[in-house]
């Protein structure tokens, strides 16, 4: 069961040895509707964390350079300070790139931690120690596919469940396919049922929608209610999911609940937004994204990750240059995640939800021969908003180079504490059992980062 160290958990009902086992060997692909109600029945969650919080995770996967984006150096050589120059902010003595002028106007919602490092420039390392905040498998070796420890929404879904019922604990959008080694967003030995909802489709898109929660054509919810016509669809639903799945018939009834129900099929319909809101954002996969990332923690998703295109502009192995890959990838994501604080505070649930924007690592100082910058993992960036921390910062300073850390370095690990903190977690007194029934503290060494406290 959970134990969580000062206390019993609340909610009443364990998580078994027996249901991390049986739930562990499920796989790692996001599940469908039928297969989370399925594994939530059959592992109940235990409800630790505070009751109104929400995380919204900007996975950059591939490592976004932090030159170019929240730590640039004006000053430098054209060989380390890049392409680009830097702006200032409306917070004073704090420069971003030039790059991120809608970020900058709102710096004062912002606080960036241009001090992390994990030293490492192996993306599937990288990946897995930002996303569970422990060292992940080397690239080279053959479990680099292996999760070995559960994802911060994971862990959301585990101990803080949804905040509203009807809804998921965890979704993610659109997608997680493409990026770097993008392989560890999943629940490890929690079980299948904490793993993410994901919607698979483009919130840009004009025929968006969310493979498990629409129907066939032709098909119409009055016809659902046919006893016949539902277990067809549920059998269907069977036939995508994975072939050693237990058999889902006691949960049919749940998953028809859900997938009739109103709350969730309302939450995902983006004609229900405004065009202003939606221009906002910018009109494209991200930016769609993201607003479809307020409207689910708006509506009770718990943690939702907001994946965006990959990062890895280093000018090699058909990767894009870094100037032509900052050009193509940040106004987008600078202008939404500025209309997405601006709506999270025009909305009061600025207080309530965490923007956290990162990826495994940043780019090397120096520019390399193909105009590109190479992996890097002694010093970058991760904006946080949000959160009711203390905003308007840059914690930590990188040296006049951005090579390495000159003072206050941050770990992996203090991040996630810090995501946990704001979700009510008590990271490093909170224990889950791994598949063996070993305890795993949620974090060995990190601590809530004190400066936003």
């Amino acid at each position: 069961m959970f134990r969580v160290a000062g206390g019993t958990t609340s909610g009443g009902a364990d998580l078994t040895r027996r249901s991390f086992v049986e739930a562990g060997v499920l796989g790692v692909g996001g599940i469908s509707l039928a297969q989370m109600m399925s594994l939530r029945a059959e592992s109940a969650t235990s409800t630790t964390g505070t009751s109104d919080t929400s995380v919204i995770l900007v996975w950059m996967s591939g490592g976004p350079g932090h030159h170019e984006t929240w730590d640039p150096k004006p000053d430098a050589v054209s060989q380390y300070r890049g392409p680009f120059g830097a702006i200032s902010t409306n917070v004073s003595g704090i420069q971003f790139s030039e790059m991120l002028p809608e970020q900058a106007k709102i710096a004062d919602r912002i606080s960036v931690l241009r001090t992390i490092r994990h030293r490492s420039g192996d993306h599937t390392k990288g990946n897995h120690w930002m996303l569970t905040g422990f060292e992940g498998p080397d690239f080279n070796k053959p479990d680099n596919k292996i999760q070995r420890r559960p994802s911060m929404g994971a862990v959301a879904s585990a101990l803080c469940g949804t905040r509203r019922s009807g809804m998921p604990a965890y979704s993610a959008v659109p997608h997680l396919k493409g990026g770097t080694d993008n392989l560890f967003h999943y629940a490890a030995y929690l079980g299948g049922a904490h793993n993410p909802l994901v919607t698979n489709s483009d919130p840009n898109g004009k025929l968006f929608g969310v493979a498990d929660l629409s129907l066939r054509s032709g098909l119409t919810f009055d016809r659902l209610n046919d006893r016949r016509s539902l277990l067809k669809m549920i059998d269907q639903y069977r036939r995508r999911a994975d072939g050693g799945m237990v058999d889902m018939s006691d949960q049919q009834q749940s998953a028809f609940s859900l997938l009739t129900g109103s709350v969730v099929r309302e939450a995902y319909d983006m004609t229900q937004e405004p065009d202003a809101i939606r221009d906002d954002y910018g009109r494209h996969t991200f930016g769609q994204s993201a607003l479809l990332a307020r409207r689910l923690v708006e509506r009770g998703v718990t943690f939702v990750t907001v994946n965006t295109q990959p990062w890895d502009h280093h000018g090699t192995a058909n990767r894009l240059p870094t100037e032509k890959g900052a050009k193509q990838l940040i106004p987008p994501v600078d202008r939404a995640i500025a209309a997405l604080i601006r709506d999270l505070v025009e909305r009061g649930m600025f207080e309530k939800t965490l923007i956290v924007a990162m990826g495994e690592f940043g780019r090397t100082p120096k520019m390399n021969d193909a105009a590109g910058r190479d992996h890097w993992g002694h010093t970058f960036s991760v904006m946080m908003s949000g959160g009711s921390f203390r905003m308007g910062q840059a914690i930590g300073v990188s040296d006049d180079r951005g090579a390495y850390v000159a003072e206050r370095p941050l770990s992996p690990e203090d991040v996630t504490a810090t995501v946990y903190h704001h979700l009510g977690l008590d990271a490093r007194n909170t224990a889950i059992p791994d598949r063996t029934g070993r305890p795993r503290y949620l974090v060995e060494h990190g601590e809530p980062i004190r400066e936003l406290l």
